[in-house]
């Protein structure tokens, strides 16, 4: 499953904000085997959230976006995802009968506009907040308050699935330049993918469909670099993690 995440919000680009939901987002949906291929940033404007989300649902599996939903005047992602795809906003009933269920607001104690979405949406319910999010054929309208995303991702988490993968680490004091004849030599060997980190030592990251060829490959390394003393080296086996 290929996925594309797109932030959406004038105070990301102007570094008001760190966008943290996008790096945690990537990390959910990497453990689930799923591919982000493409993390954008785009501002409080509906023509780019179109144009953007137009784009990305023809080229890949899922759009996730985040940030611009709710009722006030900056609020326009659901504008811009609606205009995408050629619809308008509109009440949403599952919405308003969601908030009066499970808080304590009636539909006349809301915002104008809080429960319209793209017609039809199918309604996200929103466990830590108001505003609800959508879901619209293969895009995915999440709020930009990291609580709240977090919160309505895991409502549809079961909907991302991709191959699962196996990852070990080999922490280093070589430099990343010395490395690359073992690192071509270990993607000969073994059918892994090796990505290289450099920090205080380089962080070696092998990812194999499968635990065996992963700590296979890990241990080839192990026993061919210089390995980096002051970092416990983790225990062999399947590092694969399930939040």
């Amino acid at each position: 499953m290929r996925v594309a995440v797109v932030t959406v919000g004038d105070e990301l680009l102007s570094g008001d904000t760190v966008d943290t939901n996008a790096s945690w987002l990537c990390a959910r949906l990497d453990d689930r085997g799923v591919s982000v291929e493409r993390i954008t940033t785009v501002p409080d404007r509906i023509a780019d959230i179109a144009r953007v989300v137009n784009e990305y649902r023809a080229e890949y599996d899922a759009v996730v976006v985040t940030g611009g939903v709710g009722p006030t005047h900056d609020d326009v992602t659901m504008d811009g995802v609606a205009a995408a795809f050629g619809r308008e906003v509109v009440p949403n009933e599952a919405a308003a009968a969601w908030i009066a269920d499970h808080g304590d607001y009636t539909a006349a104690d809301l915002t104008e506009g809080t429960t319209h979405l793209p017609a039809g949406a199918r309604m996200l319910p929103n466990p830590e907040g108001v505003a609800p999010g959508a879901a619209l054929d293969s895009v995915y309208v999440l709020p930009g308050v990291p609580a709240e995303m977090k919160a309505m991702f895991q409502t549809v988490v079961d909907e991302f699935e991709g191959e699962r993968t196996h990852v070990e680490e080999v922490r280093t004091v070589e430099p990343e330049s010395a490395l690359i004849d073992r690192l071509d030599e270990v993607r000969a060997a073994f059918d892994v993918a090796v990505g290289s980190y450099p920090g205080e030592s380089v962080r070696l990251k092998v990812i194999a469909t499968d635990a065996a060829t992963a700590r296979a490959a890990a241990d080839w390394l192990r026993d061919r670099v210089d390995l980096a003393p002051e970092v416990e080296q983790p225990e062999q086996g399947d590092a694969e993690t399930d939040e």
